[in-house]
């Protein structure tokens, strides 16, 4: 049995999660994703390591930071997330570019209460002014030392992958015309790709394309306009790819949103 429910409100996405044998397909989101683990054992595995978030953990993942996830056990888990969009983000840190938590999973009591109490202010529908008043709250908690955040650019070659992608998501993915231009055979970008990002160049393509239906969806409450404006072959294709990384489908996400 699972249970996924979002809501949006102040430019930021909450989600409040519960399951049992339910698992995450390895993916990434274009967004800064905080959250905690209320109960059970959060197991996942980030850059090539295994993380466990046990109760009361606070995660932390980096805009497009490849994972997975599931929970540890049979007793299953518990969690909500806040997603925060890196321009927002950025904004109330008072920085330009894009900085990384250094930590992914940190055991912060101040920050926890911070990220819980947003989550539930915005599932509950509470005013989008307070809403930002706890947004703005958590700049304050990343000045520990525990919570400092670097800077990690891609390189010009991945970037520039990176910006072709997104330019053709309507069409299929043809690494042999993206590899030409970067000068590089198909399997050289393949393995470049993969070792600068953590995931390969198709599941990034497929996750960049999911991301920008949900984005769709969420502008014109339609479906199907998704699925033809992103190149999806019908609803149940992508269908199968938004339950893979947001636990429900593209229509069931939509009915948050009313």
């Amino acid at each position: 049995m699972h249970r996924f429910i979002y809501k949006k409100l102040a430019g930021i996405t909450a989600l409040s999660a519960s399951f049992t044998d339910f698992k995450y397909k390895k993916h990434s989101h274009m967004e800064y994703a905080l959250g905690v683990t209320l109960r059970g054992i959060q197991e996942y595995n980030l850059e090539g390591s295994l993380q466990l978030s046990y109760q009361n953990g606070v995660m932390l993942f980096n805009p497009e930071q490849p994972h997975d996830g599931m929970a540890h056990d049979k007793t299953g888990l518990d969690y909500v997330m806040v997603y925060i969009e890196p321009k927002m983000f950025l904004e109330i840190l008072e920085k330009k570019d894009i900085v990384r938590f250094s930590s992914p999973i940190v055991y912060n009591d101040r920050l926890q209460q911070i990220i819980l109490n947003l989550s539930c202010a915005i599932l509950s529908g509470k005013d989008e002014a307070l809403c930002s008043e706890l947004l703005l709250s958590l700049s304050d908690s990343f000045t520990q030392p525990n919570l400092y955040m670097s800077y990690r650019k891609d390189n010009d070659l991945t970037q520039k992958a990176k910006d072709m992608i997104h330019c053709r998501l309507e069409n299929v993915l043809r690494l042999d015309d993206i590899s030409r231009e970067l000068g590089l055979s198909k399997f050289q970008f393949i393995r470049m790709f993969k070792a600068s990002t953590g995931i390969s160049p198709y599941q990034y393509f497929l996750n960049c394309k999911v991301e920008l239906a949900k984005q769709l969806i969420e502008k014109s409450k339609d479906v199907y306009l998704a699925v033809a404006e992103c190149g999806f072959v019908d609803l149940t294709h992508l269908n199968k790819h938004f339950k893979s990384i947001y636990g429900i489908t593209a229509f069931e996400y939509m009915s948050y949103l009313n």
